[in-house]
């Protein structure tokens, strides 16, 4: 073994015997290197605003120049324009410039913003490309303002995302803490865009960190906080769509409401999801470079401007008007199915634009349509509802919708009603897809993640209950080739493969492994005859202690690259006490699962409905008399009495053990 490995893994060891089980287990394992990162986190939420300021202004000034012909930078809805049959053109040229940006400059701006974001977490060590920070949101800008019916937030996602990973690409950080401050960027940029900082601190924890730990938690909450009071100079205060106040409470009819909201929200964000990649499949099938997919989509999307103008852009104004419950039936109905429709062509064919917004907006419609059978909550209350069950069940982030909608609305009276749509849809989508409209590229890329997070069971198991006490030690006297004899005696290897070397006090010296036997045994220029394991062995051995988790014990044979530990004492570390292998740690870990899979009826029926005893029966005197005298001890037959006494100990003694008394009775 690399002796280098050996001296490292034995200072590690050595350390960890200074400091008690007490000491060093705890709730969590975040060191004083999150106050570093919390203070670069705040930085970036400075420079995240800055970011969304900037890509918002871009948006604004593309839109104007594209549609009105004037240099403005604030944000209009293309919906106005008078450009005619023209404004099919529009959409073309932006999508076709591009599908350039992208196929000369990174193919990374493709899409819309959030899965190339878990991309660049999951497998390229959250380290983005510098050109990407500058192409996002010029990219972004330019598809949106032509009319791409896509939100702000995906690419400010992206971008402050890139931001935060270039900062921290500057310094000497690690792929973990790295990956925190690119998830402080994107947090903070979509906190900066909607003044939502406790849903963009969510949507990190529920998509992007794919961990829930202080170390990462605490910087990037910090970033969207930064991030929303630099908003309040740079854009303005929230709420971005404040809506009429609700009851606080809708009765149960109300909540059956809700119930239906869900199911139908979860199945309109199954059918976007499949809509979306249906077409993604069908740009694939054409005979064109990927380059050209954009205009084609563009083509889609003019069209339907054309015949909804509503239909083009961020859709923040028609957002707005559905939660203030005065949108028409036929724009409602032009949401659900022109919106839908461009919105699901232009994503699958690759253009740069996010989700969040047309999701908000294709929602408000559907609750826009079930206000007209559902009790009346108020202006804009199944609106609410179906905005937040669509994010449920779209991005598969239940407590992201819950919250997210209330941070854009501030009406906490829809809290209850809220939770019971998203957790829905949620449990709708779940059951109906196996991936999400935000996974699903990632998985199409060959790459696997999975969004479930639980605590490791080789966390809460421990050393001492899967080591084995039964095994052999050696002295160091034994002489190789007839350790070696022994071994090879056998049919097959069995048993030990690693045997701890004890001195005559029993106390450990070293650690020889079969192969180190064999290989002694082998070597043509060592003598055998003299040869002994205290000439091979390996003094200083890495150990493991009855104490410690499994996981550590596990991260231990990671580093070491060994598999089998000695097992010693806390307090004398050259008592053994067992030993523990990899073998060991699958075997719990499998009995784990089979204790999770497993179905068993742990009370019976009987006990939480108990049967009906029945009544006792009057008896006469005389038979009271005979039963007197059936239990009377007096009235006891002579056979009862010598079989009594014959099973009884010798003498009536009762302190005899208790083995010795089963023994006799039985």
């Amino acid at each position: 073994m690399n002796p280098l490995l050996l001296r490292l893994s034995s200072q590690s060891t050595t350390a960890e015997r200074k400091v008690s089980p007490e000491q060093r287990l705890g709730d969590f394992t975040t060191t004083p290197r999150v106050i570093i990162l919390s203070a670069l986190a705040i930085v970036i939420g400075v420079l995240g605003a800055v970011v969304a300021l900037a890509l918002l202004r871009l948006i604004g000034l593309f839109t104007n120049l594209f549609f009105f012909q004037r240099w403005d930078t604030t944000l209009v809805s293309p919906a106005g324009n008078h450009l005619g049959v023209l404004v099919v053109l529009v959409p073309v040229f932006g999508a076709l410039v591009v599908g350039l940006m992208a196929r000369y400059g990174s193919e990374r701006i493709r899409g819309h913003g959030i899965p190339e974001a878990i991309e660049a977490i999951l497998i390229n060590g959250s380290k983005i490309q510098p050109r990407v920070a500058i192409l996002k949101p010029l990219s972004s800008a330019i598809s949106i303002g032509s009319g791409g019916p896509f939100g702000a937030e995906g690419p400010i996602i992206m971008t402050g995302g890139a931001f935060g990973s270039l900062i921290a690409q500057f310094l000497r950080l690690t792929s973990a803490e790295r990956k925190t401050l690119l998830v402080a960027g994107a947090a903070a940029g979509m906190s900066a865009t909607f003044s939502a900082p406790i849903a963009s601190t969510l949507l990190a924890v529920e998509l992007l960190l794919f961990e829930w730990k202080p170390r990462s938690l605490i910087p990037v909450a910090l970033a969207a906080v930064t991030a929303d009071a630099a908003r309040y100079y740079l854009i303005g205060a929230g709420p971005l769509f404040p809506t009429p106040a609700h009851v606080a409470f809708i009765g149960v009819g109300g909540l059956m409401g809700c119930v239906l909201v869900g199911v139908l929200a979860g199945a309109l964000s199954a059918l976007l999801t499949l809509a979306v990649y249906a077409a993604e499949d069908a740009f694939r099938l054409l005979p064109i470079h990927w380059m050209w997919w954009p205009a084609i989509g563009g083509v889609v999307i003019g069209l339907g401007g054309l015949i909804f103008p509503q239909a083009l852009g961020v859709g923040y104004s028609t957002i707005n008007a559905l939660l203030q419950g005065n949108v028409a039936v036929g724009t409602i109905l032009g949401v659900l199915i022109v919106k839908s429709i461009i919105w699901s062509v232009s994503l699958g064919s690759g253009t740069s634009g996010g989700v969040l917004a047309p999701l908000l907006m294709m929602g408000g419609a559907l609750g826009g349509l079930l206000a007209l059978i559902l009790p009346y909550e108020g202006a804009g209350f199944w609106e609410l509802i179906a905005m937040a069950a669509i994010l449920g069940g779209t991005m598969r982030s239940p407590f992201t919708g819950i919250i997210f909608t209330l941070e854009l609305t501030h009406d906490i009276n829809a809290l209850l009603p809220l939770l019971v749509a998203c957790v829905i849809a949620h449990g709708f989508t779940v059951l109906t897809l196996k991936r999400s409209i935000l996974t699903e590229k990632v998985a199409r890329r060959g790459y696997h993640l999975s969004r479930e997070y639980a605590v490791d069971p080789l966390e809460i198991l421990f050393v001492r209950e899967v080591a084995h006490t039964n095994f052999v030690a050696l002295s160091p006297d034994i002489l190789v080739c007839d350790l070696e004899k022994r071994i090879q005696d056998g049919d097959r290897p069995r048993g030990q493969y690693l045997f701890p070397i004890t001195d005559k006090d029993g106390l450990l010296v070293g650690v020889v492994a079969r192969s180190d036997v064999k290989r002694a045994a082998e070597d043509k220029t060592a003598d055998l005859a003299t040869l002994r394991l205290a000439d091979i062995m390996n003094g200083d051995p890495a150990v493991a202690y009855p104490d410690e988790p499994l996981r550590v014990a596990v991260s231990r044979m990671a580093t070491t690259g060994l598999t089998r530990f000695p097992v010693v004492e806390r307090d004398n570390s050259r008592k053994v006490v067992g030993m523990v292998s990899l073998n060991d740690l699958l075997k719990a870990r499998a009995h784990n699962l089979e204790a999770e899979q497993r179905r068993e009826r742990i009370l019976p029926l009987r006990i939480a409905f108990p049967r009906s005893r029945p009544r006792p029966q009057q008896v006469d005197s005389e038979s009271e008399a005979e039963a007197e005298v059936a239990t009377d001890p007096s009235n006891e037959s002579p056979t009862e009495a010598v079989t009594e006494a014959t099973t009884e100990p010798a003498g009536g003694s009762t302190s005899e053990p208790e083995a010795d008394k089963t023994t006799s009775q039985t």
